[in-house]
């Protein structure tokens, strides 16, 4: 087997998705932990132009990046009085996380040692896939609907958490 370009792109952006996420649960300060989601939903964005999904890259770039931007406009402006406050620096029920991590982690092992298949080969996609995604993102009756209340709510939120973070 040849190593190719696009699978030393794979290592790299999996290696920074795997690495961000370690650092967003492992970090201690809030925007830190904000700006290492931003790497990996980035990582997450290279991934999906490597498997060929462009529209997918885009929203993930402008839809969850942006979604990071708020959050940190959340974090900062929300907890900025608790912050000030001296708190626990360690949680009391970390080894039952750890214990259910370790449980997920076996579970995710054993599924991907039951689904090794050694001769899968890629396949093109089919042109009227893009087409059948616009549609249904689109129509009246698919996911338009629902897709402009979350923002719509999101919108409110943030309008909401400026109001009661505003210096009065």
């Amino acid at each position: 087997m040849t190593i190719t370009l696009s699978h030393i792109l794979f290592a790299l952006f999996g290696l920074m998705v795997l690495g961000g996420a370690i650092a967003v649960v492992t970090v201690r300060n809030l925007f830190h932990a904000a700006l290492w989601l931003m790497l990996v939903l980035f990582g997450m964005a290279g991934l999906y132009v490597l498997l060929e999904a462009p529209f997918f890259a885009a929203a993930q770039l402008f839809i969850y990046m942006g979604a990071i931007g708020i959050l940190i406009i959340f974090a900062i402006m929300l907890t900025r009085a608790f912050m000030r406050q001296p708190m626990p620096r360690a949680n009391e029920q970390w080894w039952l996380a750890a214990l259910l991590a370790a449980v997920l982690l076996g579970v995710i092992v054993f599924l991907i040692l039951q689904n090794i298949r050694p001769n899968i080969v890629a396949e093109a996609v089919p042109e009227s896939t893009i087409h059948i995604l616009g549609v249904t993102l689109v129509d009246p009756t698919g996911y338009a609907l629902p897709f402009e209340v979350a923002s719509v709510l999101l919108v409110m939120a943030l309008i909401g958490a400026v109001t009661i973070v505003r210096e009065r």
